[in-house]
């Protein structure tokens, strides 16, 4: 029997899942964005889980919506980066989606952009640079 069902492209699924990452970020429910765009929470659903693609015109709204660049969406996308695709961008952007999935990376983040001086913001990583390194150290 042949199956129907088609795989979601892999670029697909990156770009649902920044979406999915900055309206985390942003501390913003599917129900809002689908709102702000006239769409169910429920196409939401199915655009950050790659499974239905994202039309260009509708990616410039969400860009627009979340306040990031569309290029935003692509970043880190598998075969980006001169070919060196593959695992290692997926797992540097599950890291990422996994450590604002947790309450600590959510809470550290949504307080981190409400840093506006940029000095500020650069101390700060510099600290937690510090601090990473100590705990290596020990």
């Amino acid at each position: 029997m042949i199956e129907n069902k088609k795989k979601p492209n892999p670029i697909d699924i990156h770009v649902g899942s920044r979406i999915r990452l900055r309206r985390t970020m942003l501390g913003m429910s599917q129900e809002k964005l689908g709102e702000s765009l006239g769409i169910t929470f429920q196409q939401i659903q199915k655009y950050e889980k790659g499974t239905n693609r994202v039309g260009a015109s509708r990616l410039q709204n969400i860009s627009s919506i979340l306040n990031v660049p569309v290029s935003f969406f692509f970043e880190d996308a598998p075969g980006d980066q001169g070919g060196q695709g593959g695992m290692a961008e997926a797992s540097s952007s599950n890291y990422v989606v996994d450590f604002l999935s947790s309450s600590e990376g959510l809470q550290l983040n949504r307080a981190f952009v409400k840093i506006s001086d940029p000095k500020v913001r650069r101390r700060v990583v510099d600290l937690v640079k510090a601090l990473a390194a100590d705990a290596e150290v020990e």
